[in-house]
């Protein structure tokens, strides 16, 4: 029965995920029929039909869905490390810290390649100093490294705003509009969708570490599994998917919160199914909102991450309800 209703699980998970891209493929500010889009994919379109689709759309969409997984799958890594339902890898200051970073190189003018590697050395930078000052004289818990991450996180805050304050009115659209996801200029989705199925497949193999993990550390020291070693790896991936995520599109919240949420209410807490299942999920929200931010006012854009958070906070406050109503049958 269980391996039916997981397999209904995924089989629904990648209807989603087509029917995210072929909306994604044919909206836009200029409107491609299914015929044009599909005749485009096998390359019978116009050169027009075709660059529109295969050259712009395609990557694009190809790169929210890769960071809407590596965000999900963060999100349930996070939540195993902290064993905290509430923990997502922006709750540990690493966006904070990326943002900073970044937001600083475009404020000196550096090109992009700078941006980026500034935002990835700010998002590693940030976990560490998060971990390292929990950790303080002895051995960290999760309560005090989700303290510590939250209170480093208004930190980070407060250096951005200070950040904003002092730019230039020129450059500063495109800061807020990266602040708060942006994919206007994400076509290069390789390293993503790589790094996405390294984690995915890995953490699919490791299931049955993870699983006993999210149990607490002393059923895992019973069972023989190394628990810092593990502890400390599922930290790097977690916080190499999120640094990735966040020098590719910006800051975007909610999807690590809100989508294993989900997950976990169909199809149980086994990390065989949640891991995977939370990839596909991940992605296919993204897309979809990275669909609306395109065509809800055409042509102008707006900010992914302002549509995921319109889209993860009722989600997440009628998840949390749901929750609390079956806690006090």
């Amino acid at each position: 029965m269980f391996a039916g209703r997981k397999r209904v699980l995924f089989l629904v998970l990648l209807l989603l995920v087509a029917g995210s891209f072929l909306v994604a493929l044919a909206s836009g500010s200029a409107e491609v029929s299914l015929t044009e889009m599909l005749g485009a994919l096998r390359g019978e379109a116009s050169n027009q039909v075709r660059s529109l689709v295969i050259d712009l759309r395609l990557p694009r969409a190809m790169t929210a869905f890769a960071v809407g997984g590596l965000l999900a799958v963060a999100g349930v890594l996070m939540q195993v490390l902290l064993r905290n339902p509430l923990a997502e890898p922006y709750i540990l200051g690493s966006s904070g810290g990326a943002a900073v970073a970044a937001l600083l190189a475009m404020m000196l003018g550096f090109g992009s390649a700078v941006v980026d590697l500034s935002a990835f050395g700010g998002a590693m930078a940030a976990t560490l100093l998060v971990f390292s000052i929990a950790h303080g004289t002895g051995s960290w818990t999760p309560t005090r490294l989700l303290l510590t991450g939250v209170v480093l996180a208004a930190g980070f805050s407060a250096a951005t705003t200070l950040i904003l304050a002092l730019t230039p009115d020129q450059n500063l659209r495109g800061m807020l509009f990266w602040l708060m996801g942006d994919l206007s200029f994400a076509f290069e989705p390789a390293r993503c969708l790589w790094l996405l199925g390294l984690l995915v497949l890995g953490g699919t193999l490791g299931a049955r570490h993870l699983n006993v993990l999210s149990r607490g550390e002393l059923q895992a020291s019973i069972v023989g599994l190394p628990v810092r070693g593990a502890r400390y790896l599922i930290f790097a991936a977690a916080a190499l998917a999120t640094a990735i995520s966040v020098t590719t599109v910006g800051v975007i919240g909610f999807i690590g919160l809100v989508v294993p949420h989900l997950v976990r209410l169909v199809a149980g807490s086994d990390h065989r199914v949640v891991l995977p299942a939370s990839a596909l999920a991940g992605g296919a929200m993204l897309v979809v909102a990275d669909t609306l931010a395109r065509t809800v006012m055409a042509p102008r854009q707006l900010p992914v991450g302002a549509l995921t958070a319109a889209i993860g906070v009722p989600l997440f406050l009628i998840l949390m309800s749901r929750v609390r109503q079956e806690r006090y049958r």
